[in-house]
């Protein structure tokens, strides 16, 4: 038999007001056990640093939640556990402030540091090649029908080989106008990315090969008077959570040892065009970013290798002798 779990309020440690706010969370609140253990904790530490002043809970102000916010920053403690904690700072004042027990709530608009994103890791140029041909075996079959498999090999190709977002993607339309579309004689595409901005981005061989075996096919699947570019089964323009469970299932038979995702044929073509090219200015470019920070922390560069391209290429930058 488990033993039961010890109520928040027999825990000689906390301070009263904490132990009462506890008492609060778990029978009127009824927060879980779990969240209760946690929302302790971070009022305990919050307890810590007032008795080092030392400082009655009541007494605290803005500053010291700003300096204590800071000091669990420099423990090393993670952005979201430290918002976890002035979330249970904030609701502790504020139950204190119902009661008239303090004037106001020193940890009301005070944030916890931005947790930084995480990018999307690349694809080798092995593994993006190896995704291209997935579904094709020894022997040339594959599992899809040949409209369904065209499909595919051009998704693959627009995402990997002109660096769209899977919205870009799914807005290609066969003819001008509208939110993209494909001009196969002048081997270009033209989209409308994030902030109603239109780009133009080269279309490579590889695709442009894709789309005309696609286009063969394309009447398999379409209804005649769909005018998008990529349609699905039942012939209206596809989805982009479609394109995402198909480049799942393409990489499964290709064996990838990772999931892969529209973003990260996005971000593939970006660092094999990075690596190969070295033009950060470019490849901004035909991302469609509106600031050029935004592709160096996309591309995972470090400020040194901006540094050596500056120092390599601005006339400025040179170091007279």
């Amino acid at each position: 038999m488990t033993e039961p779990a010890q109520r928040p309020e027999a825990v000689p440690a906390l301070d009263v007001d904490i132990r009462r706010h506890l008492v609060h969370l778990e029978v009127e609140r009824r927060l879980a056990a779990r969240t209760l253990t946690l929302y302790r904790d971070a009022l305990l530490k919050l307890q810590t640093f007032a008795a080092a002043q030392p400082l009655p809970l009541r007494e605290v102000q803005v500053h010291h939640i700003r300096r204590w916010a800071a000091a669990l920053h420099g423990r090393g403690l993670a952005p979201r556990s430290i918002a976890l904690a002035l979330s249970a700072w904030r609701g502790l004042y504020r139950w204190l402030g119902r009661d008239g027990l303090v004037a106001l709530n020193p940890a009301e608009g005070v944030r916890a540091p931005k947790a930084p994103k995480p990018l999307p890791k690349a694809l080798s140029v092995d593994l993006a090649m190896a995704l291209a041909d997935a579904p094709r075996a020894a022997d040339g079959a594959t599992s899809e029908s040949p409209a369904i498999e065209a499909r595919d090999q051009c998704i693959v190709e627009l995402l990997y080989g002109c660096g769209l977002r899977v919205g870009e993607l799914v807005g290609l339309g066969l003819r001008p106008g509208g939110a993209g579309w494909i001009d196969i004689a002048d081997a270009s595409a033209h989209v409308l990315g994030k902030g109603g901005k239109r780009r133009s981005v080269p279309v490579g061989g590889a695709a442009l090969k894709a789309l005309n075996a696609w286009l063969a096919l394309r009447g398999d699947l379409a209804r005649t008077d769909e005018p998008a570019l990529l349609v699905g089964s039942r012939g209206a323009r596809l989805g982009a959570s479609q394109v995402r469970a198909r480049l799942k299932l393409r990489a499964l038979r290709a064996g990838l040892p990772t999931h892969v995702h529209p973003h990260m044929l996005r971000h593939s073509f970006a660092t094999h065009l990075l690596q190969s090219s070295g033009d950060l200015r470019a490849v901004q470019e035909l991302l469609g970013h509106a600031n050029i920070t935004t592709t160096q922390v996309y591309t995972k560069l470090d400020f040194g290798h901006l540094s050596k391209v500056y120092d390599a290429a601005h006339p400025r930058a040179k170091k007279r002798g």
